[in-house]
């Protein structure tokens, strides 16, 4: 099943079941006016979408086209938003020193970034004053029911709802300025969603030790940057709830990411056909660094097109894509 938001005027949007294909959508609203109403009331919410979905896409029900340029983040506003470090190859490029294994159970690293403005896919990139160096960050996001304080592993897996993918803005410059251990107040404000989020069983085979295992798949300024294996995260989505809720619950309708996507590989821009590349700009700077003794790759400028989307076997993009824009000036507030 495959859920989106359309702009209704209202901050929260209106709830919308879409076609496997990405094609059509049809409205839940009979069943629940906005994503974070089904994700409260999700035991019974969840099987009367799933008929729906499944009315979709027999194509047994009518149906308006789905244009992901006009759709809202899937839960354009949440109750929190987490994000992890999970990829050791970014941690290393960036600390440029090894990065220690990590192990399930073992607390990984998370912050909390901004959650009450979240953009949509064809949402601008706002540049802000100055020359704030600012980078995006492609990353898997898990879309969490309730979950209890000390969760079982079962729990944890039963908590995780939906899957997206998502585009964070990195401002590196402030974020080189922000207090010690202050986190990422400043310099992660602003982040925009792929146009579905999706049930891990829509995902079949790619959705395997609550990991996603698809590329995703990066193009700035139409050339690619990276199509790094989001699989390849050291601790899994079960293992980053467990952390997330050692010491509290979490409410429904968290978000909980990834982090960065990376893999290990000696490559720079630009990036073959084939390569691996890069999730976000830093990553691609630092490997620059140790290859060349300096970094090559400018950060985002006004005009620049950043394209981010996850692609299966058959070159279908299974959230929707990204699709911003550049442009100078700060973000502004939604509705």
């Amino acid at each position: 099943m495959k859920l989106g938001t359309l702009h209704n005027g209202r901050p929260d949007g209106q709830l919308v079941v879409v076609s496997s294909d990405l094609s059509h959508c049809v409205s839940a609203g009979r069943i629940a006016p906005n994503l974070q109403a089904a994700l409260d009331a999700w035991d019974t919410a969840q099987p009367a979408l799933e008929a729906l979905s499944a009315a979709l896409n027999a194509g047994t029900i009518a149906a308006q086209p789905f244009d992901a340029t006009l759709a809202l983040a899937p839960l354009p506003r949440a109750y929190q938003r987490i994000e992890a470090s999970t990829f050791p190859s970014y941690m290393a490029r960036l600390s440029k020193a090894p990065a220690p294994p990590q192990a399930a159970g073992q607390r990984p690293m998370l912050h909390q970034a901004a959650s009450d403005m979240l953009a949509g896919p064809a949402a601008p990139v706002p540049l802000g004053d100055g020359d704030p160096s600012a980078d995006f960050s492609a990353e898997v996001v898990a879309v969490l029911g309730a979950v209890p304080r000390l969760p079982t592993r079962e729990q944890a897996a039963s908590a995780i709802r939906l899957v997206t993918i998502a585009s964070s803005v990195v401002l590196r410059k402030v974020l080189a300025d922000e207090p010690a251990g202050g986190g990422h107040f400043h310099a992660s404000s602003f982040a925009a969603f792929a146009p579905v989020a999706v049930t891990p069983d829509e995902l079949g085979a790619s959705w395997r030790n609550a990991r996603l295992h698809l590329p995703l798949r990066v193009l700035l300024n139409n050339m690619l940057f990276g199509q790094p294996d989001a699989g390849q995260m050291q601790l899994d989505f079960v293992d980053l709830v467990m952390a997330a809720a050692q010491f509290r619950p979490l409410g429904c309708g968290t978000l909980l990411s990834s982090g960065t996507v990376s893999n290990r590989h000696d490559e720079t821009p630009p990036i073959r056909r084939e390569g691996v590349g890069f999730a976000s700009i830093a990553e691609a700077r630092a490997a620059e660094k140790t290859k060349y003794g300096r970094a090559r790759t400018p950060y985002l400028k006004v005009g620049d097109r950043v394209r981010i989307a996850a692609f299966d076997t058959h070159e279908h993009p299974v959230f929707g894509t990204i699709d911003q824009t550049v442009v100078a000036g700060p973000a502004r507030a939604a509705g």
